[in-house]
């Protein structure tokens, strides 16, 4: 049976900042994805670094969650796109409401204005938009925002599901709604294809890292972006606690980066590495297989999931 497995080299890096915030990179191929606008002095040498590990020069996307400003701070975006000058910018699709956020916006703007650059307003008419898309391949998916929350601006973070390399991680952003979680935890594809989840507001207790969302997506590994001393002492322990209770790894960026890489013939299997003393040195390794191989090795099996899927939902590639 002809397989449809695709040779995908692919890495995703969580940065340590030191200081509070997020910062994670997505490659496969030869496409660079930096999630998240921050850049300090502890994440610039390892962004260098990763873009050499890749193999290219520049920034393909820049892809920003929120406005708040441990996601997007003004002169660390600046510096972003005036060093890599990425082709295309995927922003948040609500007004922000802070100076940070305002300011973040104008910059954006005047960089579109001034390059030329593609810059795409995730919101809800944009994610209506999109085509419909099915499972068990290799586009990336835009979930959410498909409507705004006027009262909680964290609710309207940009969720994206990178599916084009080996492995596929999702991105919740800043959620904290209980009522999302149960939206989530429905989706019949993210239950099946989840790899790496990226914890919700840096693995905060808000109600929306449920047991029962844990349990339905049931991710190979999860990731947390936290500094080692933050004051709000993510990931929470309730969290640790349920991925404990469940036997679900957590890797988090307290002690160093995180790296994860397609092991050759970069098909179905990934490593997993835990890095320490300035992200230097390997603390642990893992190696795990990608969920989404072991139906696209067998192409009957996939077209059956193909062709019986009755809710589709919303591509981007």
């Amino acid at each position: 049976m002809k397989s449809l497995l695709q040779h995908k080299f692919t890495r995703f890096r969580a940065y340590q900042l030191g200081a509070e915030g997020s910062s994670f990179s997505y490659f496969k191929g030869d496409h660079f994805t930096l999630i998240e606008a921050r850049l300090t002095d502890v994440n610039r040498p390892q962004l260098k670094n990763e873009l050499k590990a890749c193999g290219v020069s520049a920034i393909h996307c820049l892809h920003i969650t929120s406005w708040d400003k441990d996601h997007c701070a003004e002169s660390e975006l600046e510096e972003i796109l005036g060093t890599w000058s990425p082709e295309k910018i995927e922003y948040p699709g609500y007004d922000p409401h802070s100076d940070t956020g305002i300011s973040c916006l104008s910059i954006i703007q005047d960089y579109k204005a001034k390059k030329a650059k593609k810059i795409v307003r995730i919101d809800p008419p944009y994610i209506a938009s999109l085509d419909d898309a099915t499972r068990w391949g290799y586009r990336n998916i835009f979930y959410w925002p498909t409507q705004i929350d006027e009262e909680n601006s964290n609710n309207n973070s940009t969720v994206k599901f990178f599916r084009s390399g080996c492995f596929n991680v999702l991105s919740f952003g800043d959620l904290e709604n209980e009522s999302l979680s149960g939206y989530f935890k429905g989706r019949a594809d993210l239950q099946s294809e989840t790899d790496i989840m990226i914890l919700a507001h840096h693995g905060a207790d808000n109600g929306f890292t449920t047991k029962s969302l844990l349990k339905k997506l049931n991710p190979t590994v999860t990731i947390c972006s936290s500094n080692y001393d933050n004051k709000f002492e993510h990931p929470k322990e309730e969290i640790r606690e349920l991925l404990h209770e469940l036997n679900i790894p957590i890797f988090t960026t307290k002690t160093g980066d995180v790296i994860i890489e397609s092991i050759a013939p970069h098909k179905r299997r990934y490593a997993v590495w835990n890095l320490i003393a300035n992200s230097e040195e390997v603390s642990s390794k893992h190696e795990y297989k990608s969920k989404k191989s072991n139906f696209l090795e067998n192409s009957d099996r996939a077209r059956c999931h193909y062709e019986s899927d009755a809710n589709p939902f919303k591509k981007f590639y």
